[in-house]
């Protein structure tokens, strides 16, 4: 199912994001994952791409397997890094070969070593252009696009943020995904700014359960998101528990998402980190539409 019909035509859009494996043990724990999230029914289950595309050719793989073996539909992620509009397209290409139906288009993170974001010669520079390369060259994509409800780590404040998402909106996109975030109020404020500009797609909430203290402290320092005190200071108290953090995480998670479901929210999209865990007793405490 393609990412503009998802929301559409069912009641809630249940998505559930993955990342390629470096080994093959993780591969097979990907595997077990990916049959455990395929009885939740999702939408979709969507594959990232490595920073600098260094796993690009192993994202249609998986997203063929996704379809293919577990009988769901895939988004695989883009990014523009690295590459010339002429690979790109060749991307794209290989990825429609394959059955993939849509696309999660996204500027990309540098490379490790790279400070910086740097254009390659003949590419592009930012995901709105990746949107309209896609919506004019290969209009049967699903697109799917990026929100920050805290900002962009890069841009210079949220007005101008805004208005680059008013950009990838317009460039042709089908959908937003939010970046992760762990305060409701900053995504309903998110969410009513994008009204206020016109914007009318779609706005998905991106969740992460949180399950280790150090991990998320990591992955929200770089991706700018806020952890509140009162959450923060329970997940202190337990940092030598893992079983205690895993417990408060997949409880705040819970009501997180009851409460963004009781705001009309058209979906949820879970980044679960190849790991099911959290992510199944979250689903199993909330009351979903029956169709989702």
């Amino acid at each position: 199912m393609r990412i503009g019909d998802v929301y559409r035509e069912l009641p809630f859009g249940l998505s559930i994001e993955i990342f390629p494996p470096k080994t093959t043990a993780g591969d097979e724990a990907l595997f077990a994952t990916l049959e455990r999230a395929s009885h939740w029914n999702p939408a979709f289950i969507s594959c990232t791409y490595g920073a600098g595309g260094s796993t690009r050719h192993r994202t249609i793989d998986l997203c063929a397997k996704i379809q293919n073996d577990y009988d769901v539909s895939a988004t695989a992620h883009f990014t523009c890094v690295g590459s010339t509009r002429d690979e790109l397209r060749d991307w794209l290409e290989t990825a429609h070969s394959h059955g993939i139906s849509n696309i999660m288009a996204l500027r990309g993170d540098p490379p490790v070593g790279q400070e910086q974001f740097v254009q390659v010669e003949g590419g592009l520079q930012y995901a709105n252009e990746l949107v309209t390369l896609i919506r004019d060259e290969f209009p049967d994509f699903g697109i799917g696009v990026a929100g920050y409800p805290e900002k962009h780590p890069e841009a210079r404040n949220l007005e101008t943020d805004l208005q680059n998402l008013c950009r990838k909106v317009h460039a042709g996109a089908d959908a937003i995904f939010t970046q992760l975030f762990y305060d409701n109020d900053s995504f309903l404020r998110f969410r009513e700014d994008c009204e206020e500009s016109g914007i009318e797609l779609p706005i998905v909430p991106g969740i992460m359960p949180i399950t280790e203290f150090a991990r998320i402290k990591r992955i929200t320092s770089m991706c700018g998101a806020d952890i509140p005190s009162s959450l923060f200071s329970k997940l202190e108290a337990a940092q030598d528990d893992d079983k205690a953090q895993f417990e408060i995480g997949v409880e705040f998670a819970i009501q997180q998402c009851q409460a963004l479901i009781y705001e009309g929210v058209p979906g949820i999209h879970f980044y679960v980190l190849n790991r099911m865990d959290a992510c199944d007793r979250i689903l199993e405490a909330l009351d979903l539409p029956s169709d989702s």
